[in-house]
C-alpha cells in the first residue's frame, strides 16, 4: 500500500506535498464502502491504494498537530501514514462508519508511539496517564495561564493533576522533563521563602508493599501459563490472538483461519477465557497453599 504515495522529504517541501495530496479526490460514502469491500473481500490493492490516498489529508492536518515536538514533520506525516495503512488493512465496512471515523485512532497512536520513541528527553511514557500527560501538558499549562520556564506552583500542580486525571507528582516529573530539570533547592518565590522540595512528597509505595506486589505479580503470571495447559491447540490459538496479544487479531481473520464462522471463534474465545478463569483459581490457590507450608 506504501508504493506510489507521495514523500514529504522536508519542512521546505510542505506546500507541494500538500498540493499534491489534495489532487486525491474525497470519496463518497458508498464509493468507500464498495472500495472496502474489495479490499477486505478480494484483496484488491488498488482499492486498498485509493482508500489511503484520499486520506492522506487526514493524516496531514492530525500530523500537523504535532509539530511542537521538535520532530521533522515529514517523519511525523511518514508515521501517520503507516498508522492510516494499518487503518485501512482492518477497516470493516460492514460496522457502519466510515475509515476516516476509524483512521483517526491508528494515526494518532502512530504519531505518538513515534515521538514518544524519538524525544530524548522523555524516558517514560510506558503508562496511559504518562502518554497523556506527555501529550497535553502544555495545553492544560495554557489552561491555568502557567507559561513561565521551570517548576509549577504547587497549586497548578494540583489544578492540572485534576484536570488530567493523574497525580500530582507525575505532572511535576514530566514538567520537568519537557522544560528540563531543575534544581529541588530553588525557591518557590523571588522572597526565598521555602523550596520546592519542601512541597514534594514521596507518594511511591513502600519497599515493603512494592516486593509483596512483585511476588502476586509473579504469582499470578505463573498461574496463567500453567492454566493455558487446559487449553487445545486452537483453544490457545484464539485466547492468546484475542486476550494476550498486544495487537489483538479479528474475528474475521481467525475465522478465515480456522474455517468456521466469526460467532463460532467467539464461542471459543469465550469459552476459553472461562477454562482459564477456573484453572487460575486453581493454582492460585495451589500457590498460596505451597507458600504457606514453606513459611
Amino acid at each position: 500500500m506504501a508504493a506510489a504515495l507521495p514523500v514529504l522529504a522536508n519542512e521546505g517541501g510542505l506546500s507541494r506535498y500538500l498540493d499534491e495530496i489534495r489532487r486525491f479526490p474525497m470519496l463518497e460514502p458508498h464509493e468507500e464502502y464498495m472500495l472496502a469491500k474489495r479490499w477486505r473481500e478480494h484483496g484488491d490493492r488498488e482499492a486498498a491504494h485509493k482508500l489511503v490516498t484520499s486520506h492522506l489529508r487526514l493524516v496531514a492536518k492530525i500530523a500537523m498537530g504535532y509539530r511542537g515536538y521538535g520532530l521533522p514533520i515529514g517523519e511525523v506525516v511518514s508515521e501517520g501514514n503507516v498508522g492510516l495503512m494499518q487503518a485501512v488493512k482492518r477497516f470493516e465496512p460492514d460496522k457502519g462508519f466510515r475509515l476516516a471515523t476509524y483512521a483517526m485512532w491508528w494515526i494518532k497512536a502512530a504519531i505518538q508511539e513515534y515521538i514518544l520513541r524519538s524525544w530524548s528527553l522523555v524516558k517514560m511514557g510506558t503508562t496511559a496517564n504518562q502518554k497523556k500527560l506527555f501529550f497535553n501538558l502544555r495545553k492544560a499549562k495554557g489552561r491555568i495561564s502557567a507559561l513561565e520556564e521551570g517548576d509549577l506552583h504547587p497549586d497548578q500542580v494540583k489544578q492540572i493533576a485534576t484536570q488530567l486525571g493523574v497525580n500530582e507528582q507525575d505532572v511535576v516529573d514530566m514538567n520537568r522533563r519537557l522544560g528540563g530539570d531543575a534544581s529541588l533547592n530553588a525557591p518557590l518565590r523571588e522572597e526565598g521563602e521555602g523550596e520546592w522540595q519542601d512541597w514534594l512528597v514521596d507518594q511511591g509505595q513502600s519497599q515493603e508493599q512494592v516486593l509483596v506486589e512483585e511476588e502476586e505479580g509473579q504469582n499470578r503470571l505463573q498461574a496463567l501459563r500453567s492454566a493455558l495447559s487446559v487449553l487445545n491447540p486452537r483453544e490457545r490459538r484464539i485466547f492468546e490472538a484475542r486476550r494476550l496479544s498486544d495487537d489483538p487479531i479479528t474475528l474475521e481473520d481467525l475465522s478465515t483461519e480456522f474455517g468456521v464462522s466469526r460467532e463460532r471463534v467467539r464461542q471459543i474465545e469465550v469459552r476459553a477465557f472461562e477454562k482459564i478463569q477456573e484453572a487460575v483459581r486453581k493454582n492460585l490457590a495451589q500457590i498460596e497453599t505451597t507458600s504457606e507450608a514453606a513459611v
